[in-house]
């Protein structure tokens, strides 16, 4: 099939970069929202880890990592496929437990997608992770 603009598909490697920053937003956005409830989350009670200022403190630091991971380019494809794995946490649990997880369904499955994406597709342009 012919492209519609065949002039700018050199701009292809920028497609996994935007990709890859739209995503660490998120996840930045997701820790910081978390650490301005942290009082809330500490005494919401899970079911599989109990209740605890560490829960709070352990779900900032991995979406952070990953947040960095993402936006710096280090280590894309393990920041994305984590990524993923905390999107689906999203997606099943963003219902019962809406402080913890300020993302709707949709944006938690579109997140998911991103993530699967980058890890196929890789970091893009502007990213410190070599092919090897």
């Amino acid at each position: 099939m012919l492209s519609l603009f065949p002039q700018i598909l050199f701009l292809a490697p920028l497609s996994a970069t935007i990709l890859r920053i739209a995503a660490a937003l998120v996840f930045a956005y997701v820790a910081w929202r978390q650490i301005a409830q942290r009082e809330t989350i500490a005494q919401t009670r899970s079911p599989v880890v109990g209740s605890g200022m560490w829960i709070v403190w352990f779900s900032t630091l991995s979406e952070g990592v990953v947040a960095l991971g993402l936006f710096l380019g280090l280590f894309t494809q393990l920041c994305a496929l984590v990524g993923f794995i905390i999107a689906l946490k999203y997606i099943v649990w963003g219902r019962r437990y809406p402080a913890e997880f300020p993302l709707t369904r949709t944006a938690s499955l579109l997140l998911a997608a991103v993530t699967l994406s980058l890890v196929f597709t890789g970091a893009g342009a502007f990213a410190f992770d070599l092919p090897l």
